[in-house]
C-alpha cells in the first residue's frame, strides 16, 4: 500500500450524500432464515477451510486472554453461550459472519494453540487458559484431559443463518441485513460493507487502483473508511450503467458491485486502463487539483468529468487529446450554470445525474 498518510475517516466529501439522507429502495425481498446447532469442532474446521468468512473491516480482535479463557471455560462446563449470526453468500454458498467474530476467533486460536497470532510476530503466544477453575488453569487445547477436549469439540453454538431467495440475480438484501445488524457502535460505511459482501476480483482491483500515483495526487491522503475506493467503483458503474441509473446512489453501486464482483481479468484490465488513462490526463492537463468547487473533492464533478473524458478517450479513431484542449473543455464545463446546479445540490437525483453526465460528455467530446 502507498505510504500516503490516511485521511480523516468520517468527513463527507463535497457533494456527497450521506447514507442517512439517501432514499430507501422500493424493492422488496424474500429472505429466509433458519437456526442450526453446529458443534464447535465443525465451526473451527469451516473457519480453517474458509467456508466461514470474517469480513476484513470488522473491528480487531479485542478480547484479552482472561476473557477468551472464560469463554472456553463456559463451553467446558456446559454453560450456555451467545449464538452467532451468519449471512449466506448466494454466489459461493459461503457464510459471512455478521455477529460473533470474537467468539469464533477465540475458538480457532485455542484449537490452533496460539493466542491472537499475527503474521509479522516473530514469536507467538501460547494460548493456555488463565483465571479459570483449577482443573483447567494453564491447559492448552492439546493438554486438556481427553474427556474435556471431547466435551469442547462437541459443544453446541447456536447459529442463525439468513439467505435471500428473491429477487433472483440481486442479492442486495444481504447489504441491508448487514447494515441494520451493524448499526450499533461505529457505523460501517457503504464501501466497508461492500468489501465484505461483494469480495472478489472487482473489489481487489479497486484496492490496487487506489494506490495509483496520479489518483493519490488528485484525491489526497488514503481514506481510512474507503471513500477513495468507492469513487473508483462509482466511476466504473457510471461509465458502464449511467443510462440505467436510479437512485439511491448507494443501491446503484451495490447492484453494480454484486453483478460484476467476479469480472474476468480482461474486463478488469480494460476498466483499470481507462481509469488510469483518464486520471493521468487530468493530472497532467490541469495545474490545480481537479473536481473541486471548494477545497474538497466534489463527487458529482468527479463522476461526470471522469465519465466525460473517459468516453472521449475510448472513442474509436481519435488521437489522445491535447492538454490545452482538455483544460479548455474543463474550464467551459465549470463555467456552465446548468452544470454547476447539477453538481451542487440533489446530486443523487436521477434527472440531475443524467444531465450532468450529458453535459460533461458533450464538453469533452471535441477536446
Amino acid at each position: 500500500m502507498t505510504d500516503v498518510e490516511k485521511n480523516e475517516p468520517d468527513e463527507l466529501l463535497d457533494g456527497e450524500t450521506s447514507a442517512e439522507d439517501d432514499v430507501t429502495p422500493t424493492v422488496s425481498y424474500d429472505v429466509s432464515s433458519y437456526g442450526s446447532d453446529p458443534e464447535v469442532e465443525v465451526l473451527v474446521s469451516r473457519l480453517r477451510r474458509g467456508d466461514i468468512i470474517i469480513p476484513p473491516f470488522q473491528r480487531d480482535y479485542v478480547w484479552r486472554q482472561p476473557e477468551a479463557s472464560k469463554f472456553i471455560e463456559s463451553l467446558l462446563l456446559g454453560l450456555p453461550v451467545p449464538g452467532v449470526f451468519f449471512a449466506t453468500d448466494p454466489s459461493t454458498n459461503k457464510q459471512l459472519v455478521i455477529d460473533g467474530q470474537q467468539r469464533l476467533k477465540t475458538l480457532r486460536f485455542f484449537f490452533d494453540g496460539y493466542f491472537n497470532p499475527r503474521p509479522d510476530d516473530k514469536t507467538q503466544k501460547v494460548f493456555s487458559l488463565v483465571k479459570v477453575q483449577k482443573q483447567f488453569d494453564g491447559k492448552t487445547y492439546k493438554t486438556l484431559e481427553e474427556i474435556d477436549r471431547i466435551r469442547l469439540q462437541t459443544s453446541i453454538i447456536h447459529a442463525t443463518v439468513v439467505k435471500q431467495n428473491a429477487p433472483l440475480g440481486d442479492d442486495t438484501s444481504l447489504y441491508h441485513i448487514f447494515e441494520r445488524l451493524n448499526s450499533g457502535g461505529r457505523r460501517l460505511t457503504d464501501q466497508e460493507m461492500r468489501l465484505a459482501l461483494y469480495h472478489g476480483p472487482l473489489i481487489d482491483k479497486l484496492k490496487v487502483l487506489n494506490d495509483y500515483p496520479s489518483w493519490r495526487k488528485i484525491f489526497g491522503k488514503i481514506n481510512a473508511r474507503l471513500k477513495d475506493q468507492e469513487l473508483i467503483l462509482r466511476f466504473f458503474a457510471m461509465l458502464k450503467n449511467r443510462h440505467r441509473y436510479e437512485r439511491p446512489m448507494g443501491e446503484f453501486l451495490n447492484k453494480y458491485a454484486a453483478a460484476n464482483r467476479n469480472l474476468g481479468s480482461t474486463e478488469l484490465d480494460e476498466l483499470g486502463s481507462i481509469f488510469t488513462r483518464t486520471i493521468d490526463v487530468f493530472d497532467s492537463a490541469l495545474t490545480a487539483r481537479p473536481f473541486r468547487l471548494t477545497t474538497s473533492l466534489n463527487v458529482a464533478v468527479y463522476d461526470s468529468c471522469m465519465v466525460g473524458l473517459a468516453t472521449r478517450l475510448i472513442a474509436e479513431g481519435k488521437p489522445e487529446p491535447d492538454g490545452s484542449n482538455v483544460r479548455s473543455a474543463y474550464a467551459a464545463l465549470m463555467g456552465n450554470q446548468d452544470y454547476l446546479e447539477k453538481v451542487s445540490r440533489s446530486t443523487a437525483d436521477d434527472a440531475f445525474v443524467r444531465k450532468r453526465m450529458e453535459l460533461a460528455v458533450d464538453h469533452f467530446r471535441e477536446c
